[in-house]
């Protein structure tokens, strides 16, 4: 850090986003990106944009939002499109988390929900999880902040049910209740459809895992217009061309045809189920993930040591030190090629300790 630094952000703990090698790597799971490419017709669409780079994008991402709202069944002003969730996220933390409204979220959850806190100077109650890691809906009741919840929750992939979701806000009229759908797509009921019963709803999607454009960084928020105007409100205040033109056609014609990724969430959701067979086979133990990854264990390896054996190998999974998930690494859902890798590889590893 420089001597420049404002001392508000000299403590500032960034968050530390998945390892991306930079040399060649056999099998890479560690941060939950789609194995299968986007669409011919999506990378067709980028190609043509590119060919107008010298114009400005839409600021109000006017067709991107009429194809994820005809998508979603709700109105264009009621989505706001953003560069990857993270900042719609950011605009919520920044709108609706003040000296008097706390973020409150679960101590095990996304890592950037703390950082975010931290950098807008806000407080911020983390909720333990269960000791089988789901959440109880109870612990939000009445919260007295606003509320941010991934679903399916990271890393461990647990769900709750649109029946929980709602429980949530029926107890929280005075607050905004955010949640963060990025794993949605995987085998998770949406809350899109409470928006237009619930006014202090936010739901944040993503198009990097089941649409298979991580490296575009797209994402949206949908709620009700009066929400959607307080983001814009703070997106126009910072960055009103947030999203360039190759990402706002590249997201329209990835909807336009969506039917392909419905096929590949449907191929992970299946080889999800085959991988979870086949370590449970060999004595992994693991939470019930609707995700497009799965958080595992084994009662005789400690999880730093399997990740360490396998990055050796060439397989890339994601641990973390933290004393509550430093037994689990988390495991992204891949092509059936990669996850037989990965079998293979913690079987020699399970073998060689015998």
């Amino acid at each position: 850090m420089s001597k420049f630094l404002s001392s508000k952000y000299a403590a500032l703990e960034p968050y530390t986003p998945g390892e991306q090698p930079k040399t060649q790597v056999l099998t890479k799971l560690n941060t939950n990106e789609s194995p299968f490419p986007p669409a011919p017709e999506v990378v067709e669409a980028a190609a043509k944009a590119a060919e107008s780079l010298q114009l400005y994008p839409d600021p109000d991402c006017t067709e991107l939002r009429r194809a994820i709202a005809s998508a979603q069944g709700v109105d264009p002003d009621e989505v706001i499109c953003s560069n990857g969730s993270d900042e719609t996220l950011y605009f919520a933390f920044m709108a609706y988390c003040d000296g008097g409204r706390p973020a409150v979220f679960p101590a095990i959850s996304y890592g950037f929900y703390p950082v975010f806190a931290e950098i807008n100077g806000v407080a911020c109650r983390q909720i333990p999880l269960k000791d089988d890691f789901s959440i109880d809906p109870a612990d939000y009741y009445d919260a007295e902040g606003t509320i941010f919840i991934a679903n399916p929750n990271a890393p461990t992939g647990i769900p709750l049910s649109l029946d929980q979701i709602e429980d949530i806000l029926r107890h929280n009229p005075d607050n905004v209740v955010v949640i963060d759908e990025a794993y949605v797509d995987f085998g998770t009921e949406s809350a899109v459809p409470l928006v237009s019963r619930y006014d202090n709803l936010l739901v944040v999607q993503t198009f990097s895992k089941s649409r298979s454009l991580a490296g575009m960084r797209l994402g949206y928020g949908i709620g009700s217009r009066e929400l959607i105007a307080d983001l814009n409100a703070l997106r126009f205040s910072t960055n009103p061309y947030n999203l360039d033109r190759i990402a706002i056609a590249a997201g329209t014609a990835s909807l336009e045809h969506d039917e392909i990724n419905r096929e590949h969430c449907r191929m992970i959701m299946e080889n999800r189920a085959y991988t979870v067979e086949k370590l449970r086979e060999m004595g992994f133990e693991m939470t019930d993930s609707t995700a497009n990854f799965i958080f595992v264990r084994h009662p005789e390896l400690h999880g730093s040591e399997l990740f360490s054996r396998l990055r050796e190998r060439g397989v890339i999974i994601r641990h973390w030190d933290k004393p509550d998930l430093a037994d689990y690494n988390r495991i992204t859902i891949g092509s059936c090629e990669q996850m037989d890798i990965l079998l293979r590889e913690v079987r020699d590893i399970l073998a060689g300790r015998q």
